[in-house]
């Protein structure tokens, strides 16, 4: 047996991740993914991009020690290759590439900014792709600190996907231009409600609530239950979240706002039910990496 060691940065507009993945190569059978470790560091971006258009000083050195930090966690685990991609803030950022080089140079960490439709395009890379093999129609659902992304799947495949400049971050900083929702609705009514769908969640903050939830592993939430937290949360405060919810500080205070897309998603396509397999772009970046080291 062979084992890999491969790696995935995801650098978002609320926070970053470095996800370390082991793959077990058994002679005859499928490759399995092991995720041995995740490290998460709350830099966000999206509060320097969305109100000022650049990233900050400060933002950008703690970027640089993140991101030495990363490539030393990456050499004692041993790593054979990365992929490191940054998503919203980093493409709207009139500096992004300034600082992308800056990174590099700091730290030996090469960033590739990437679009919306790549970041759909991973999302099908993952184990995603056999969970949607049922023949039914989905609407995966990727809410960012920047960004949205929507995707529809039918018998297995991807058909087409939008991405739209409405996240959690940018809602929390008042961002959002007014036309944004009902551009998203009349898209999703045009594309979307004329199919049965249920949704597919991803994000950090969709993940806690479905923690927390109570329902089976591998279940999905109702509609009704997705409100009513919604709800919930709204009428709380950013401590009683922290201590009842037992939230991080950078998910305390935009939950409401991820919440409130899942909820309007869901009231304009009409479904009932959302799967929240914790699935997202870091392991699609694991899967597309493997696929170019196995040739090698």
């Amino acid at each position: 047996m062979k084992i890999r060691k491969l790696a995935a940065i995801d650098i978002g507009s609320n926070a970053m991740r470095l996800l370390i993945n082991y793959v077990y190569e058994i002679p005859g059978s499928q490759p399995v993914f092991n995720k041995t470790s995740i490290v998460r560091m709350p830099i966000r971006l999206g509060e320097d991009v969305f109100t000022n258009k650049k990233i900050s000083e400060k933002n950008t050195a703690r970027l640089v020690d993140a991101m030495k930090a990363y490539k030393l966690m990456m050499d004692i685990y041993g790593v054979e290759d990365y992929l490191a991609y940054a998503t919203s803030a980093m493409r709207e950022s009139e500096n992004g590439k300034e600082v992308v080089s800056k990174i590099k140079k700091q730290s030996g960490i090469g960033i590739e900014i990437i679009d919306g439709n790549t970041e759909a395009q991973l999302i099908f890379a993952t184990e995603l792709q056999s969970f949607v093999l049922d023949g039914n129609n989905y609407l995966y659902v990727d809410v960012g600190g920047g960004s949205t992304e929507l995707t529809f799947i039918s018998n297995g495949e991807v058909q087409f996907s939008q991405s739209f400049p409405v996240g959690t971050v940018r809602l929390l900083e008042g961002k959002v231009e007014q036309n944004v929702y009902p551009e998203m609705k009349k898209w999703i009514e045009e594309n979307i409600r004329k199919h049965d769908v249920d949704l597919i969640g991803s994000g950090g903050n969709i993940n806690h609530v479905y923690k927390y939830s109570g329902v089976k592993l591998g279940k999905p939430l109702a509609g009704s239950y997705l409100r009513s937290r919604y709800k919930k949360v709204r009428e709380m405060s950013y401590e009683d979240r922290l201590q009842e919810l037992n939230m991080k500080p950078d998910r305390a205070d935009v939950v409401e706002y991820a919440l409130e897309i899942y909820t309007k998603v869901m009231k304009w396509s009409r479904a009932k039910k959302i799967y929240v397999p914790k699935i997202g772009i870091s392991d699609g970046m694991i899967r597309s990496l493997y696929e170019d080291v196995k040739k090698s």
